[in-house]
């Protein structure tokens, strides 16, 4: 550990950021909205925690805790917590000014002070604090966070790490109560307390999460339409797996928002209610290749795989149109380094797989039209799970499974539980040779999570291809710690080039974020962290609830 800066910085040495205190990058909201009612909205996946590094927490989250700074939807960092920041001519230094008088709902005061604990703990050991998505993105970098003042906040790194500020403004990034912290993860679970416009009151699990609103909320972010505590007086969040029960909950008025729109109602509802959708960034749903053992340890093999199936014709015809094809395995489309020739990669070419099989040496078949080398078939598991596939992905992989039979893949699918699923089942080294997975960012930032390879000793685990390519790895870093836009940019796209010539990844369907709403709820909005999550802190409704 470096010894920390002094505390007095050189005012020629910081570059102010161009975002004045208490700008706002929200439209007005409607003119005197009404205040009151509680919002019913169907949700489709329960977290195993309310305080963790699953997606699907991240959108409980984003209810009950504030961010450092906000991400606005053209992609722009703009305050939250942080009135304004500057940061050092190295990019080693950023140094917060927080907003006075915010509380968390249990009474800690929340300035520099926590939000330091809440960042050191992230990047510690103690389990109770650890954060499983700041970690992968910051160990690497990070070395300390202070409060040089009460309300001033200094973030030192070891290496510059230009997305950091993406990074704090992704919603599993929201700052906690310290004095809350201390009671440990099994009470944070259950019960988790920031400074949001919403308290968590009560989850009742396998059922919902209540939350009632926080009178004294003051903390909202420039990209909120108003300032203040929410119009309405709380949300019933509630846990409606089946997409046909929580889509028919909106229908029957059981339900004021319903999450996730099922394929065959994707007409419907853009005709009845207000929809709103959001392309996640960072990795789409991509099939990730074990690239560490045969058969795809050989790159043609992997190309041929990706060539043996028309994965475009299996989502459009299992999502009804409903939901984009995304062929770039390697980045979301809403990503800002996206390069869009790569939305067709490997378009469906039987003749062509068959080739690269042939020039692999998979020259036999068996009797069943399986290819065979040195005595084994060419076997190919897919292990997936509900937890990051939509019903309507399953048929999508059984058509894969059908059509690259021609080219002698035989594709087994191994469909998996969520519980058994996060506890490892089916996902072993020896268990799969591809995964079905994502993880939200939003950009190229996500590479340092796919692509870093192991180290020291230290496996990789969120590196389900196993691909382990020291050069991608160099250009990706010099990304990271490239000063200029323009450059960084160009850097992150020669990566994912490499990544989408090797194939480690391919493009499956774009992870989206779907949520319809009931006529008379208005203000909805879609947050741009990273994952999408809906935001009630705005809505209210038009009449009495």
């Amino acid at each position: 550990m470096r010894k920390a800066m002094p505390v007095l910085l050189s005012v020629a040495s910081l570059s102010l950021t161009a975002v004045p205190p208490g700008a706002s990058a929200g439209n007005a909201s409607s003119d005197n909205p009404k205040h009151g009612g509680i919002i019913r909205y169907g949700h489709f996946q329960e977290p195993p925690c309310l305080y963790g590094g699953w997606v699907q927490q991240w959108y409980l989250q984003r209810q009950f805790s504030d961010n450092l700074v906000a991400r606005s939807n053209d992609g722009k960092i703009l305050p939250w917590l942080a009135t304004s920041w500057a940061t050092s001519e190295d990019r080693k230094v950023y140094t917060f000014e927080i907003k006075p008088n915010v509380k968390f709902t249990d009474g800690t005061a929340l300035d520099a002070q926590a939000i330091a604990d809440n960042i050191n703990g992230w990047l510690s050991t103690n389990p109770d604090l650890r954060n499983p998505t700041a970690a992968p993105y910051l160990s690497d970098s990070f070395e300390s966070a202070t409060a040089i003042a009460p309300l001033s906040l200094r973030i030192t790194l070891k290496t510059p790490f230009e997305p950091l500020l993406n990074v704090l403004a992704q919603s599993s990034q929201g700052i906690l109560s310290p004095t809350a912290l201390k009671r440990g993860l099994a009470a944070n679970c259950e019960s988790p307390v920031g400074s949001g416009p919403f308290i968590v009151e009560k989850w009742s699990h396998g059922r919902e999460v209540i939350f009632r609103r926080n009178p004294n909320y003051n903390s909202a972010p420039a990209t909120a339409k108003h300032q203040g505590p929410a119009y309405v007086d709380g949300i019933d969040w509630k846990f409606l797996a089946d997409q046909t029960v929580r889509y028919g909950s909106l229908l029957t008025d059981e339900t004021d928002a319903a999450y996730d729109i099922p394929a065959v109602a994707w007409k419907d509802a853009n005709s009845r209610f207000n929809v709103l959708r959001h392309i996640t960034g960072g990795t789409p749903l991509r099939l990730a290749l074990f690239a560490a053992r045969p058969p795809f340890d050989d790159v043609l093999v992997r190309q041929a795989f990706a060539y043996s199936t028309d994965r475009k014709a299996a989502i459009e015809s299992s999502f009804l149109g409903s939901l984009p094809f995304e062929g770039n395995g390697a980045l979301s489309q809403s990503s800002p380094e996206y390069i869009s020739e790569f939305g067709q990669s490997y378009a469906y070419d039987v003749g062509k797989a068959n080739r690269l099989l042939d020039r692999a040496g998979w020259t036999e078949r068996n009797k069943g039209g399986v290819r065979v080398k040195n005595g084994k078939p060419l076997l190919i598991r897919i292990s997936y799970s509900s937890a990051f596939l939509k019903p309507d992905g399953e048929q999508a992989l059984q058509v894969l499974q059908s059509q690259a039979k021609a080219a002698g893949f035989d594709v087994r699918l191994q469909p998996t539980n969520q519980a058994d699923f996060f506890a490892g089942k089916n996902l072993g080294l020896n268990d799969y040779e591809i995964v079905l997975l994502y993880w939200v960012a939003p950009g190229a930032e996500i590479f340092r999570i796919s692509w870093k390879p192991d180290q020291d000793g230290q496996r990789n685990g969120f590196n389900p291809s196993r691909y382990q390519d020291q050069a991608l790895w160099d250009v990706i870093q010099k990304a990271e710690q490239s000063f200029d836009d323009a450059s960084r940019t160009a850097l992150y796209q020669q990566a994912e080039r490499k990544i989408i010539d090797q194939a480690p990844v391919i493009g499956f369907t774009v992870l989206d974020v779907t949520v319809a709403t009931a006529s008379n709820l208005k203000d909805v909005w879609l947050d741009r962290g990273s994952v999408g999550e809906p935001v009630f802190y705005d809505a209210h409704f038009t009449d009495k609830k």
